[in-house]
């Protein structure tokens, strides 16, 4: 299983400094990919909650939120091994052909290292800033991914949806091999199916192993319901460990609890059939503290024998 961190994306002192010195560590200490997040803005009096859950306060990190993709340029340039991913994008803020283009370019700069790690998105405060419409959100998705595969593919392209036309023209760059692309959350019917139909793979956050091994199963089933290969797709989860000195309770969070029960969650999400665990330290004080737990985790991965 390989392992992935989240960088440093929020108020810090010297964000340059802090991002790089990141992404150089876990590189240097054996991490397999380095991830970034989106959040376009942050309202003082929210239209929705957190991930849409009614009256759920927003965290007060999402304040500080650095742009994704500038992130990863700056990382591609000072890093030479890990995958850098998207985990997530919010498709209906972007327009597709922008994407691809930034994605085809970062793709080429780091010599096809990347995953793209897109979302339908729950903020409407988001949606109307880049002037889209939330209800359309599913579609957006579906469409950035159908047309991200376009362009990205041979020369020349013609491509029609609902937000573009492209008409028998040259897109360039093209990516160096075929960028992966992910799907984050999905957990309706109709969000599972769009995974099942669309996605190289699920990119899920916020539950246990359990949890996402059911879900997975379901992703994988209606995958070869579709005519698809359910062993061609990946699950990348996404998990916020927090280390306790003492052992937690039964009713412990996942990722939460003394070294060994973080140990034991990763082990079940192993088992769950995750091809790699992205590791987000919630509770870093700093980049250096952030690092040192960082290294803690996979150190402890690396001695149960779940890395590799």
């Amino acid at each position: 299983m390989r392992f992935g961190l989240h960088l440093p994306q929020g108020e810090l002192a010297e964000p340059r400094r802090d991002v790089i010195r990141t992404a150089q560590e876990a590189e240097r200490i054996g991490y397999d990919g380095l991830w970034v997040m989106e959040r376009t803005l942050f309202p003082l009096e929210p239209a929705d909650g957190m991930y849409g859950v009614p009256g759920l306060a927003w965290a007060e990190s999402y304040q500080h939120i650095t742009e994704p993709l500038t992130v990863l340029t700056l990382v591609a340039g000072v890093t030479e091994r890990v995958r850098l991913g998207t985990g997530i994008l919010v498709a209906g803020l972007h327009p597709a052909h922008q994407l691809a283009r930034s994605f085809a370019t970062l793709d080429q700069l780091t010599g096809g290292r990347t995953v793209l790690g897109l979302g339908a998105g729950w903020s409407s405060d988001e949606f109307r800033a880049a002037g889209a419409d939330i209800r359309g959100r599913g579609r957006a998705l579906e469409e950035t991914i159908d047309a991200c595969r376009a362009l990205w593919g041979p020369n020349p392209v013609s491509y029609r949806d609902s937000r573009m036309v492209v008409d028998n023209a040259l897109v360039s760059p093209k990516p160096v091999g075929t960028i992966p692309v992910l799907v984050g959350g999905g957990y309706s019917d109709a969000a599972l199916d769009r995974i099942a139909r669309k996605a190289d793979g699920w990119l899920p956050s916020g539950q246990g192993p359990d949890a996402v091994a059911a879900t997975w199963k379901r992703i994988k089933d209606l995958a070869a319901d579709h005519g698809r290969d359910p062993a061609e797709l990946e699950l990348h989860v996404q998990v916020q460990p927090v280390v306790t000195e003492a052992a937690l309770g039964a009713d412990r969070m996942p990722g939460r609890g003394s070294m060994a029960q973080v140990v034991e969650d990763l082990a079940a999400f192993a088992e769950a059939g995750a091809s790699e665990i992205v590791v987000a330290l919630i509770d870093a004080r700093s980049a250096d503290d952030g690092i040192e737990k960082a290294a803690a985790v996979l150190t402890a991965a690396d001695e149960a024998g779940l890395h590799g």
